[in-house]
C-alpha cells in the first residue's frame, strides 16, 4: 500500500467547497470518483484544508493510499480525463506512509484578490471582489500589519465550526496592487472559519474610514466578531501556497 499526494488546482465557483456531502457537488467527492474510475477501488481523500463553496485554490494537496500499479507519472493524466474542466491534478509523488496533506502542512497562504475600479470586469465575476470607490492601499497595509503576529482571532471567525483553539500566527499579510488588481495575502500557521474573508472585510473598513487601523489591535484583544468588518464575498478567495518539510517532496 502506496501513499500518493496529488497536487491540483480548481475553480470553486461550481462546487459546495471542498468536503464531501451528502447532498452538494464539492471538488472532494468529484475527485474521488475520477480516482476511483482509474484506481479500480474505493478512494478517500484527505485534503490540506477546508475551502468554503466558491473558493478557489491555485495549489492544493490531498493525499489517498492505493495499492494501484499505474504509474504516478500517467496517473494526472489518467484521472483528467475523467475531470470536469475546473478541476485539475497537475502531479502525483509518492509520499511518506505516515503524510497527510493537512496534518503534515506547516502553513498555508489565501490570497484575497480585490478588482478596484469604477467600473466592473466581466472576466473577473467569481474570480475577484468588485469593489468601485477609491482605495488607498497604504491604509490597507497598515491595518493588515496589526495582524501580523500570535493572536487570538476569536473576533475574525464566523460562527460555525468548533476549534480547540482561536489563537493563529500569521507570518504576514501583504498588500500588493497591480492596476486595478490588489491582492491581499495572509500567509498562517492555520486559519479559522472565514477568518481570511474577514480580515480582508475589516482591513476594507479601516479603508473606509469606519475606525482607524490602530484600533485592530484593541478588535483583537476584545474578541468582538460584531465590531470587525464583513465577511467578504467567496469568488475574491485563492488558497496560493503550502509549506510542507523536506521529508514529503513536496514542490508546492
Amino acid at each position: 500500500m502506496k501513499n500518493i499526494a496529488l497536487k491540483l488546482m480548481f475553480v470553486g465557483t461550481a462546487y459546495h467547497g471542498w468536503q464531501v456531502q451528502k447532498n452538494a457537488k464539492t471538488v472532494a467527492g468529484t475527485l474521488e470518483r475520477a480516482l476511483e474510475s482509474v484506481l479500480c477501488h474505493p478512494v478517500r481523500l484527505t485534503g490540506c484544508g477546508r475551502t468554503d463553496a466558491g473558493v478557489h485554490a491555485r495549489v492544493y494537496v490531498a493525499n489517498l493510499y492505493t495499492d494501484s500499479e499505474i504509474p504516478l507519472s500517467r496517473l494526472p493524466l489518467a484521472v483528467n480525463t475523467r475531470l470536469p474542466e475546473d478541476i485539475v491534478v497537475e502531479k502525483a509523488v509518492e509520499v511518506p506512509y505516515h503524510f497527510s496533506a493537512i496534518g503534515s502542512c506547516l502553513k498555508k497562504e489565501y490570497t484575497y484578490r480585490i478588482y478596484n475600479s469604477r467600473i466592473r470586469n466581466a472576466f473577473y465575476v467569481n474570480r475577484a471582489y468588485f469593489y468601485p470607490r477609491p482605495l488607498d492601499e497604504a491604509v490597507l497595509r497598515q491595518a493588515a500589519a496589526h495582524f501580523v503576529g500570535t493572536h487570538d482571532f476569536s473576533a475574525m471567525q464566523s460562527v460555525g465550526t468548533e476549534v480547540k483553539s482561536t489563537f493563529r500566527t500569521v507570518s504576514y499579510f501583504q498588500v500588493e496592487r497591480k492596476g486595478d488588481i490588489i491582492d491581499l495575502k495572509v500567509c498562517a500557521d492555520g486559519f479559522l472559519y472565514n477568518m481570511v474573508r474577514t480580515m480582508a472585510g475589516t482591513i476594507l473598513y479601516a479603508a473606509e474610514g469606519k475606525f482607524s487601523p490602530e484600533y485592530i489591535p484593541e478588535l483583537l484583544l476584545r474578541g468582538d466578531r460584531t465590531a470587525a468588518g464583513p465577511v467578504l464575498p467567496p469568488g475574491g478567495l485563492y488558497l496560493t501556497r503550502l509549506w510542507y518539510d523536506e521529508e514529503a517532496g513536496l514542490d508546492v
